[in-house]
């Protein structure tokens, strides 16, 4: 198992990021929440978590080692898979997951893609209590560049959503708040698909 990743920012999305170090690419699942800290950035220090199937070896980074904690613990739910997990961290930064679920805020939760209420109530059942004693990981916003719609549309369409919707709630957004950066128009699309 990976513990973390350092080394340049070869190409970041909001889905993913390739990271370069000892002359290798590597191909890494982000969340929103991880792309913002990591926006604008030439380096970066990743902590990883590794999913291995018979068809695939997965990485998930993550900009601090509480968002990688939240998103063990989001998989450890029967019924929440690595997608899911990450959807959910898209969605919604840690401290606001960390609150929803200790608070027992099922509507919070269900607002997620892919999320029903019987899944948001285990969610809230298997995780109340090792939450309340997580760290809290204190965010750090940066605005993206001038790709906003672009970069939205980008990451929806890798989240499972299609183009066409994604590119008419994106750009209804847009018209609503021209200056939304990227993190909060994908959550504003994540909210309205």
């Amino acid at each position: 198992m990976y513990e973390y990743i350092r080394g340049n920012i070869a190409d970041i999305s909001p889905a993913n990021i390739i990271v370069e170090t000892g002359g290798i690419g590597y191909f890494i699942n982000i969340s929103l929440n991880s792309y913002s800290q990591l926006s604008g950035k030439k380096e970066t220090k990743l902590f990883l978590h590794q999913i291995v199937r018979e068809d695939a070896h997965t990485l998930y980074g993550f900009s601090n080692a509480a968002e990688r904690e939240l998103f063990r613990n989001l998989i450890s739910v029967n019924g929440v898979g690595a997608s899911t997990a990450i959807m959910m961290l898209s969605s919604l930064n840690p401290d606001e997951l960390r609150i929803a679920v200790t608070t027992e805020n099922v509507a919070v939760l269900k607002a997620v893609k892919g999320i029903g209420a019987k899944t948001a109530q285990r969610i809230i059942i298997d995780l109340k209590d090792k939450l309340g004693k997580l760290p809290e990981s204190g965010q750090i916003l940066l605005s993206p560049d001038n790709t906003i719609r672009n970069e939205s549309l980008s990451a929806l369409v890798m989240l499972g959503f299609v183009k066409r919707d994604a590119e008419k709630t994106v750009t209804k957004i847009l018209q609503e708040q021209p200056e939304a950066t990227v993190e909060s128009v994908i959550k504003q699309a994540l909210k309205r698909l």
